[in-house]
Order: C-alpha cells, then sequence, then structure tokens
C-alpha cells in the first residue's frame, strides 16, 4: 500500500513528505482494518507539524479523520465486519491507504454518500449540530459564526438555517474574502463579515466561536443580552468576567471528543440528523479535494485559510 511520511515544514509553512510503499497492517485483537476512501487536512495536521519544526521534536504520524471500507476485523470486534463502510477518527498512521481504526472512534457510513463529502460530515457535522445545540438556538433567533467558511462554519450556517434562525451572519478572515462570502450566501448567510471590520451589526443571541484568540472577546461584546457564546476552537482565547455581567451573557464549551466518552447515544443521533439533512438536501458540503501524492498543496490551502470548506486527501 501507499503511504506517506517523513514530513517536514518549512519556516514559511511550506510542507513536504514522501509517498512511499509499505506493508499492510494486521488488525490486531480490538481493530478494524480500513481501506481509506477520503482522508482530512486540517489545522491539527499543520499544528502538529509547526511543533515538531519548533521543537525540533520526533518524526510525526498524524491521525485524523477518515472514511473507508472494513477490509479485515481483529480478535474480539463485534458490530463491524468486512465490507462495512466507516467514517471517523484515528490516532496515527493515517496518511495511509489502509489504516488501523478502534470500532468505538468509527460509525457506518451510508453506501450511497460520496466519499468526501462523508469526510466533511463524520466529524465537522458533528461538531458544527453539537455547537448548535450546545447555544440552545431554537426559530427566530440569531446566530453568528466564526470561521464560517471552514470545514465546520461552513456546515454550521447551513444548520442553523435549518432550525429556523432567523438572521445568519457569516464572519470570515480576509483571505479569498470575496469568494467565501458569494458561497456563504450561497448556503443561507444573511450577511457576511470580516474580522477586520469595525462594525459587525446587530447583536445576535448566539456566536459560534470556531477560531478563538481575540474573536472570542468579540463574540461575547456582540451578544445580545440573554446571548450565549459556544467556544468550540483549539485556538483558545480568554474573556472578560465583567462583560458577561450586564447583559446576563453566558459562554460554554463543546466537545465531540468529550461528549463521545459521556453521552454516546446523543452523537449517534446527531450521525443520524445529520444523514437526514444530507439526503433532503438542506445540508450540501463543501470539500477542496487533492490527490494522495498532492498533500503539500492541500496544506497550504489550510495554512493560507484559503479554504472553502473541508479540504480532503483522496487515495
Amino acid at each position: 500500500m501507499r503511504t506517506i511520511g517523513q514530513f517536514r515544514l518549512s519556516e514559511a509553512d511550506a510542507l513536504t513528505s514522501t509517498v512511499q510503499e509499505a506493508a499492510e497492517p494486521t488488525p490486531g485483537p480490538g481493530q478494524l482494518l480500513v481501506r481509506t476512501e477520503a482522508l482530512g487536512v486540517g489545522l491539527g495536521l499543520l499544528r502538529m507539524l509547526r511543533a515538531q519544526r519548533d521543537t525540533r521534536s520526533a518524526p510525526v504520524s498524524p491521525g485524523g479523520e477518515m472514511v473507508g471500507a472494513v477490509t479485515a476485523v481483529g480478535e474480539g470486534v463485534t458490530g463491524y465486519g468486512v465490507g462495512d463502510r466507516v467514517g471517523g477518527v484515528v490516532f496515527d498512521g493515517l496518511y495511509a491507504e489502509s489504516v488501523l481504526a478502534l470500532p468505538a472512534l468509527v460509525s457506518p457510513v451510508p453506501e450511497d454518500v460520496p466519499a468526501a463529502a462523508a469526510l466533511a460530515l463524520v466529524r465537522g457535522g458533528l461538531v458544527a449540530l453539537g455547537a448548535l445545540r450546545a447555544g440552545e438556538l431554537t426559530t427566530g433567533r440569531s446566530v453568528l459564526v466564526t470561521g464560517a467558511a471552514s470545514g465546520v462554519g461552513h456546515l454550521a450556517v447551513q444548520l442553523a438555517r435549518a432550525a429556523g434562525a432567523e438572521r445568519v451572519v457569516a464572519a470570515v478572515g480576509p483571505t479569498a474574502a470575496a469568494e467565501k462570502a458569494e458561497l456563504l450566501r450561497g448556503l443561507g448567510a444573511d450577511a457576511v463579515v470580516r474580522y477586520p471590520d469595525e462594525d459587525w451589526g446587530a447583536p445576535v443571541d448566539l456566536v459560534l466561536g470556531g477560531v478563538g484568540d481575540d474573536l472570542v472577546q468579540r463574540g461575547v461584546d456582540l451578544l445580545a443580552p440573554h446571548g450565549r457564546l459556544v467556544a468550540f476552537s483549539a485556538g483558545g482565547g480568554s474573556v472578560d468576567a465583567g462583560s458577561l455581567l450586564g447583559g446576563l451573557k453566558t459562554v460554554t464549551g463543546f466537545s465531540v471528543g468529550l461528549l463521545s466518552r459521556e453521552r454516546p447515544e446523543l452523537l449517534g443521533a446527531y450521525r443520524e440528523e445529520l444523514w437526514r439533512f444530507l439526503a433532503d438536501g438542506r445540508l450540501r458540503p463543501v470539500t477542496a479535494e487533492f490527490g494522495f501524492a498532492e498533500l503539500d498543496r492541500a496544506l497550504a490551502l489550510v495554512a493560507a485559510r484559503a479554504n472553502l470548506g473541508r479540504v480532503v486527501l483522496l487515495p
């Protein structure tokens, strides 16, 4: 099988890597072997490679999201068999034509869903829908989404519209802003604002914080009285507690990883809902697709914050 390794990231965030042949792994007890159809490329990979570069640490074997078909089952595995189509997360060895996966970290994928679209939903869709539910969005309320053209953000815009939001505002960075605005309005956004803009418009009831950093406080400042910000970005950020008091505002966090351990049945319900939204046309995943040997180009798009939707490798 083909695999990608020997990752090196330059000071300018340019990636070099090597496509090489390797023996196909054999699943051990409690493992699945999955022949991959689609692999995710995102900020998590960029952060990992930057950390390796800056600390000169040991070579990395990145993990992330994948979609594919089960080709072998390890001893003791129940619930999955050869030929089943699955999507989920692996912790390492992602960039290969076959990967080892744990049954608890994957879920069934409908046979009729294209691989790239499925990859966009298996985790990004859960984050978008879960964040909206954590924000208790109801019909007639307003929402602003930061990182709105990202793999999660563009799904959140559509899901907010499907949930009956009265007004959906999409916030994006300055890179490729015109293309992002056109896309997001086509997906249901009523307005598109840029991070550098001084005025983000009227207050909103809910902010989905997909970027972090200074945009967290700015999102809180935009909340209407009794409004809520849901933070789900690894970018961090801080909030002045005093800015919450006068308007009875709240800030909460959302994590798919924690929910998968504490409320797996809830994530299962979210997955079923996402596949229904996809089937009836209320959800349209947008993807930027690259060949297996084009990881450098795919990551460059992510590093430039110029991607529209989810960036995907197709082995």
